[in-house]
């Protein structure tokens, strides 16, 4: 699930067609690949809704426990502060309702690591409205394209690429073709494209059996590439945080998300949240690229850990034992491999001359 070489595929573009625009154009057999498929569908569900929480799709990180955001928070002011506590702006990419960098602000702010200003990169106009209502200065940007670059940035992408489109591509009797959505019986389903893929396929995937599936994320690659290299030009470091694993590897990871229940990615077009696992070889190879240090992944629990998310929990707890239950469920979701401990990774990318970051330590 990885070509991590691609830093200049060109993201989707033009007008994306709404969910019944896409299924009349399958139904006439226009060819439109899962990546075609996955951006315009998430490009509409994320437009036309809140999708976080218990009434919406799913929860993120920050949402679940204030120890998130607040983690982020210490790791942004105690680098920030071995830099030379240099002028900075705060960005975030996919930033949800705002809460995670409403807590890691917090925080900041108590070690003086106050940025000159917060940039958020969002498409979503309701989500956008949300992060206004919490963060009232933030500047809002379509792309990463328009982010200053006048003063060194700290990213912080907490899923944000798990969202991004994918390629998939099917070994057949014939080669390696790419996987198209197509109408049969009525539904939308994946099938093989009529066209050869085979040199789109990384070299030491390309024997595996008849029906394996290889996913390349060449947007997210793009997108890693371009932040990176704002830090080589003016300073700072980034956090990638999201589920996934090291590639390259073969799978399918394409999934959709409905009431926090898994549903048929086809089923729905436009009202489940799309979804697929980061190739984080990908983007620390998209970063290296760039001329940019990349550190990691690291699993999440282990990171939480070594940046102090017990010592916080326990201070937490001292400061307000009627919540206990809530704290500690918080914290175990975050942190325990059953949950999100082992699952979702973190990458940390720096500029060159910018300090090593903190938590990037595997224990046994």
């Amino acid at each position: 699930m990885s070509d991590g070489q691609n830093f200049d595929a060109p993201p989707l573009s033009g007008a994306l067609p709404t969910p019944q625009e896409l299924a009349a154009q399958i139904a006439a057999q226009r060819v439109t690949s899962i990546a075609d498929y996955m951006g315009a569908m998430n490009a509409h569900y994320y437009a036309t809704r809140d999708p976080l929480g218990a009434a919406g799709d799913f929860t993120t990180a920050p949402e679940i426990s204030q120890l998130f955001g607040e983690m982020i928070g210490i790791w942004i002011a105690d680098i920030w502060t071995r830099a030379g506590r240099p002028e900075f702006r705060y960005v975030e990419l996919g930033p949800g309702r705002g809460t995670l960098a409403v807590d890691a602000l917090r925080v900041m702010a108590r070690f003086q690591a106050v940025p000159q200003s917060v940039h958020l990169v969002e498409t979503s106009p309701t989500l956008a409205a949300a992060q206004l209502a919490r963060i009232p200065h933030a500047q809002h940007h379509d792309d990463v394209d328009a982010l200053p670059d006048d003063l060194p940035l700290i990213i912080i992408a907490n899923e944000f690429f798990d969202a991004l489109p994918i390629h998939q591509y099917i070994r057949t009797e014939n080669g390696w073709r790419e996987r198209v959505v197509v109408r049969q019986d009525d539904r939308l389903q994946a099938a093989a494209g009529d066209t050869a893929a085979d040199e789109l396929v990384p070299p030491s995937l390309r024997q595996h059996d008849v029906g394996t599936i290889v996913e390349t994320t060449p947007l997210s690659a793009m997108i890693m590439h371009k932040c990176a290299a704002r830090l080589v030009r003016g300073g700072g470091a980034m956090l990638a945080i999201d589920y996934g694993y090291s590639g390259p590897a073969a799978g399918d990871s394409l999934q959709a998300l409905h009431r926090h229940q898994f549903v048929d990615v086809f089923a729905q077009p436009g009202e489940v949240d799309v979804t697929a696992h980061v190739d984080f070889t990908c983007l620390r190879d998209a970063a290296a690229h760039a001329g940019a240090r990349a550190t990691g992944p690291v699993p999440q629990g282990q990171w939480l850990q070594h940046m102090g998310i017990d010592t916080r929990l326990g201070s937490l707890l001292r400061a307000a034992p009627d919540r206990q239950t809530e704290l500690i469920s918080g914290r175990n979701r975050l942190v325990e491999d059953k949950e999100m401990g082992q699952l979702f990774k973190i990458l940390g990318v720096t500029a060159p001359h910018w300090p090593a970051p903190e938590g990037f330590i595997i224990t046994p």
